[in-house]
């Protein structure tokens, strides 16, 4: 079985629901890059990525080329090809647009193994579990008052979660008090056995990161 062709397009599609009551802006959507990838068998492996900002057209155009570097190849040598197109990037990656783009044809690729063998991807890789961990994520987003954070982690404690994610840094002319004011708060919300992790977006410096991350250490991040 070889990679026969791929295609790729940009679909909007509407923007997740709310958690936990936050904010919702009606109409809103998010730009997601399809992938559509097809063998000489007729087995077609379907993969997604999406970059929520104004460079997703470009994250479609590094789907595109990386997808046809890989036509030709046997789909059910996942390994090999993405060490191929690792090398074939250069220095682009790991990370960034690359490891997007790539994304897109690794689920691709998986999609088609368990197509071709009937199988669902949990026994593929390996169906230990029957339950997986899940945290919460997007409502305590770094723009939401507060106030809404505040009321908001207890309620996804309500509905099951036992990890949640917050975003620092702050918007605005924010200082590392404000940013140990919104840590603590949270945690204050939700008590001491709820694991708390913290995303920022590579938005703080070195010494930010170090500084602040000091100074909440009473808080107790599952990860930073």
């Amino acid at each position: 079985m070889k990679i026969s062709r791929i295609q790729s397009q940009i679909v909007q599609l509407p923007a997740d629901e709310p958690l936990a009551d936050g904010p919702a802006v009606p109409g809103a959507t998010r730009s997601i890059v399809t992938l559509q990838m097809q063998t000489d068998a007729g087995i077609e492996g379907i993969g997604l990525t999406f970059f929520g900002s104004a460079l997703t057209a470009t994250l479609k155009s590094a789907v595109d080329q990386l997808g046809a570097l890989a036509i030709g190849e046997d789909p059910l040598r996942t390994e090999a090809i993405v060490a191929k197109l690792r090398a074939a990037a250069g220095t682009a990656g790991p990370g960034g647009i690359f490891t997007l783009a790539l994304s897109a044809i690794d689920l691709a690729l998986w999609d088609i193994r368990g197509k071709s063998q009937n199988l669902p991807l949990w026994q593929l890789i390996g169906g230990y579990r029957d339950r997986v961990p899940t945290y919460a994520s997007g409502a305590l987003m770094r723009q939401f008052p507060l106030e809404h954070v505040v009321r908001a982690a207890p309620r996804l404690v309500t509905k099951g979660f036992r990890q949640m994610k917050m975003q620092l840094a702050l918007p605005g002319d924010t200082t590392p008090e404000r940013e140990v004011q919104r840590a603590r708060a949270i945690r204050e919300a939700i008590g001491p056995d709820i694991d708390l992790m913290c995303d920022i977006n590579q938005r703080w410096s070195v010494h930010q990161a170090i500084d602040i991350g000091q100074r909440i250490e009473d808080v107790r991040l599952f990860w930073l």
